[in-house]
C-alpha cells in the first residue's frame, strides 16, 4: 500500500530525529531473508542493542539531507534497492551481528555505514568495522598504558626495598658477637688491684719506724 504525502513527510521527520540523536548508522541489504531468519536477525540486533529498521531509500536520503550537522552524503551511492538501517551505541557491534548471521546465509549484505563523520562503503568493510573498537574500548586501553609505567615502577621500588631489608637482615646475622666479662671476674681484679695498691703504704710505714733514731 503506497503511502500518503502525509504519511511521507511524518516518516521523514521520524528518520532525521533519528539520524539527529545518532553517531552509529549503518545500511544493509536484508533482501531475500524469509520470515524466520528476518525474525532471528531482529532477536540478535535486540540483544546487541541494535534497532534494525527497513527504510525507503528516497525519504531517508531526505532525511539525511536536513541533518545541518552531520554529513552523510558519502552514504547516497549506496542507497538503492532494498535497504535496512541500524542504528547502534557502539560502533563494531551491527558489523558482528552481520558476521555472525553471514555463518549460516548471504544476507546481510553491507551497504555502507557511518560512523562519527567517517564513512565506509561496500560489504568488503565488513572485517575493518568488525574489528573497531568502542570508546569505552580505547579509553580502557589508554587507562591500562598510562597504568603500565606507575605499576612498574612500584614493583621496582618495592625490589628494591626488599632487597635492602635482605641485605640488613644478613649483616646482623654475621657480624661477629661481643664477649662480656663475667661480673665475677670484674669483682676478683678490682680487688687485686685494691691490694697492690695498698702494700707499698704497709712497707712504708714499717721502714719508717725503724730508721727513727732512738731516743737518748
Amino acid at each position: 500500500m503506497a503511502m500518503t504525502k502525509e504519511q511521507k513527510a511524518q516518516m521523514i521527520d521520524d528518520l532525521t530525529a533519528v539520524l539527529a540523536e545518532s553517531n552509529i548508522v549503518y545500511l544493509a541489504d536484508i533482501s531475500g531473508l524469509d520470515a524466520s531468519n528476518t525474525t532471528e536477525l531482529r532477536r540478535a540486533c535486540y540483544k546487541g542493542d541494535i534497532s534494525l529498521r527497513v527504510v525507503k531509500n528516497t525519504l531517508l536520503r531526505k532525511a539525511m539531507e536536513r541533518s545541518e550537522d552531520k554529513d552523510f552524503s558519502g552514504l547516497y551511492d549506496a542507497m538503492a534497492g532494498n535497504t535496512a538501517m541500524m542504528i547502534a551505541e557502539k560502533g563494531n557491534a551491527p558489523a558482528k551481528v552481520i558476521e555472525t548471521f553471514r555463518k549460516k546465509s548471504d544476507k546481510p549484505v553491507l551497504k555502507g555505514a557511518w560512523i562519527e563523520n567517517n564513512v565506509y562503503v561496500g560489504d568488503d568493510k565488513l572485517s575493518t568495522l568488525s574489528a573497531l573498537k568502542s570508546r569505552e574500548e580505547m579509553i580502557a586501553d589508554i587507562i591500562a598504558l598510562l597504568k603500565s609505567p606507575i605499576q612498574s615502577l612500584v614493583s621496582q621500588l618495592q625490589n628494591k626495598e626488599n632487597a635492602s631489608e635482605n641485605m640488613e637482615a644478613k649483616s646482623e646475622e654475621t657480624a661477629p658477637a661481643v664477649e662480656e666479662t663475667p661480673a665475677v671476674e670484674v669483682a676478683e681484679e678490682a680487688a687485686d688491684t685494691t691490694e697492690a695498691t695498698d702494700a707499698p703504704a704497709t712497707e712504708e710505714t714499717s721502714e719508717s719506724a725503724d730508721e727513727a733514731p732512738a731516743t737518748e
